[in-house]
């Protein structure tokens, strides 16, 4: 195979793959923020803290229970944060 038909091939995937990317990341943005919107909704107002934000992202990976230990010892009650827990990698 000549480098340049190479060269091209390589810059083909990498656009499909990076495309896939920009596809994919609004979609895990919208999830995060729904757990995050629900204890905000138990808060009542108040902005989520950093703690939340992490919590909810551990959600997103799959793991519901750290994210569920996470939003607890975070304040939110046991209720709320299982139901954030399941939004977030839907």
């Amino acid at each position: 195979m000549r480098a340049s038909t190479r060269i091209a091939s390589v810059l083909t995937g990498l656009t499909l793959a990076l495309g896939g990317v920009a596809f994919t990341a609004p979609a895990a943005q919208a999830d995060v923020s729904a757990c995050i919107n629900q204890v905000e909704r138990e808060l009542q107002g108040g902005e989520a803290p950093d703690s939340v934000r992490m919590a909810c992202y551990v959600g997103l990976t799959g793991d519901q229970a750290h994210c569920v230990s996470g939003l607890t010892a975070g304040g939110v009650t046991n209720g709320t944060a299982a139901s954030a827990c399941r939004v977030a990698p839907e």
